[in-house]
């Protein structure tokens, strides 16, 4: 049994403990969740580089106390000069996924982070932006300890990677990536996080240092236009939700696989599953993931392009119709989804209530790999998403957002709990988010044991010939058994605690008393501090 962390009104969980130091410095100081959630993720993308960074993207999710709840989208879209003939021109089947050519979607995290502090201040923030910043200033010019889970696993690609403009000058030595512990300093990063502490969030698309952006994009051969940087702004959208038996489930819309993660449950759900850690309860979570993602493949698209409308497939009706289609016994057939994917969830809930569920991603480890001289902000490579066939859902146009995996999670409890929670783990998030869920919510784990307990993923690693379900080293050996018997292809990790697993967190706050339990991933670098 793992013991979960109880606060008396208020939390931060996060994947490395810097950033949940900054959350819970802001905290104190009388800020409320949105500004430390800001603070948080500017922090977050100076010591975690692998995972995120300024030049990716974020979604948020934020609950009122009085029960409104925002979802902003900070996705960026291609730029104007990515075209399928571009690529094709080049000689490239599909799209690259590092380099310039990898670099081809505006970063939209910055933009949220402003968009979510005009939202902070209509909830009576009042913290100014040097001292939101002030953290990753600081730990950017004098320099942080590398995070043991850098360095723990394969990189995708790693010729290409290392290859990158500018990746080895910022994050190599002698040709390798530095060991956990050594010290690592952003100069660049720092001047360029100093300038938007003083002179705003927008300078980063319409000020100087989107100017510096553009150029250096330009100069490594990116699409990304000064015009694609300057007109782009995140923007407020309708959250998606689900009512379950006990709860309603938020999560985000399309370019987000929210959709996924919300099928998932209102099918698991319709199976009347008695009993977790049970084959039914886990055989339950991988069929209706599959046939979640069958639909999240014919709908998920640029936002302007859809042609379904998500909601219309969180209905009873459908819920009911799909479940029908689920062995009790059988594993279906089903193609295989590719569990690559590098991110950061982080979440706050503060004193009055204000909850946060936040991500932001760069994609693959480092991203494209490049990293921009004038300024030190790595690029994402969330572009590799796009196809170069016309016909794909995810053909690729200038101006269009591409397929995202990046899905936040927040719960409304029939009683009043309010609940937090999120993962990294590219297109895998929907099934981790689906077992730390349903551990928690359905069959009456403490937080901390439904974080801690062995997960398990459907799908297939970079280039390998076919998806198995890969599960850590401690479940029991005759529920693995059974899977198997059901037709599974089970893949037993030699890792207790596998990364590829997801760095998940949840955060609950408890209407009776006030106080909020947190806890983050023991597979990540980080944790849960509070008030």
């Amino acid at each position: 049994m793992s013991e979960t962390p109880v606060f008396s009104t208020a939390a931060v969980a996060a994947p490395h403990m810097l950033a949940a130091e900054t959350g819970q410095t802001i905290l104190a100081a009388g800020g409320n969740a949105v500004e430390a959630m800001v603070a948080m993720a500017a922090t977050i993308a100076v010591v975690y580089p692998h995972m995120n960074g300024l030049g990716g993207d974020g979604f948020w999710l934020v609950r009122e106390p009085k029960g409104r709840v925002h979802a902003l989208d900070a996705s960026g879209p291609a730029g104007s000069l990515a075209t399928i003939k571009r690529y094709r021109d080049k000689g490239y089947d599909s799209i690259p996924p590092r380099g310039p050519d990898a670099a081809l979607t505006v970063a939209g995290a910055v933009s949220g982070w402003g968009l979510a502090l005009e939202l902070a201040k209509a909830l009576g923030g009042q913290l100014p932006r040097d001292m939101l910043l002030a953290d990753s200033i600081r730990l950017a010019r004098e320099g942080y300890r590398i995070g043991a889970a850098e360095g723990r696993n394969p990189l995708l690609e790693e010729a290409a990677l290392f290859a990158a403009p500018g990746f080895a000058e910022a994050f190599l030595k002698e040709d390798k990536l530095p060991p956990a512990g050594e010290t690592r300093r952003s100069l660049k990063l720092a001047d360029t996080l100093e300038q938007l502490a003083h002179t705003g969030l927008a300078d980063f698309y319409r000020g100087d240092v989107g100017r510096e952006i553009a150029a250096d994009l330009e100069r490594i051969g990116s699409p990304i236009t000064r015009k694609d940087i300057e007109t782009y702004q995140a923007r407020v959208v309708k959250p998606l939700s689900v009512e379950l038996k006990h709860s309603t489930v938020y999560n985000m819309p399309p370019p987000s696989q929210g959709l996924a993660t919300l099928l998932m449950l209102g099918l698991f759900h319709r199976l009347d599953v008695k009993q977790g850690e049970t084959p039914e309860h886990h055989h339950g979570l991988i069929e209706a993931a599959k046939r979640a993602f069958a639909i999240r493949d014919k709908v998920v698209t640029d936002p302007h392009e859809l042609t379904l409308d998500p909601a219309s497939f969180l209905t009873p009706a459908v819920f009911e119709k799909e479940a029908a289609m689920i062995e009790a016994r059988r594993a279906a057939p089903h193609p295989p989804r590719p569990a690559d994917g590098d991110t950061i969830w982080m979440g706050c809930i503060d004193k009055d209530g204000l909850a946060v569920s936040y991500i932001q991603s760069v994609f693959w480890a480092f991203g494209s790999g490049c990293v921009l001289p004038a300024t030190g902000i790595h690029w994402h490579n969330r572009g590799f998403s796009f196809s170069l066939d016309p016909k794909s859902l995810k053909a690729l146009e200038p101006g269009k957002k591409p397929f995202h995996t990046l899905a936040p999670g927040l719960a409304v409890f029939n009683d009043g709990r309010v609940l937090s929670y999120g993962t990294m783990g590219g297109e895998g998030q929907p099934q981790i988010l689906g077992q730390i869920f349903t551990r928690y919510a359905d069959f009456g784990m403490a937080l901390a044991d439904a974080i801690d307990a062995p997960r398990w993923l459907f799908g297939k690693r970079w280039k390998e010939p076919s998806a198995t379900l890969k599960v850590e080293g401690r479940f029991d050996p005759s529920l693995l058994r059974a899977l198997s018997g059901y037709g599974h292809p089970v893949e037993e990790l030699a890792k207790p605690y596998a990364d590829m697993m997801g760095h998940a967190g949840m955060l609950v706050k408890h209407p009776r008393n006030g106080r909020v339990e947190a806890v983050h991933d023991p597979r990540s670098d980080g944790g849960s501090l509070g008030l």
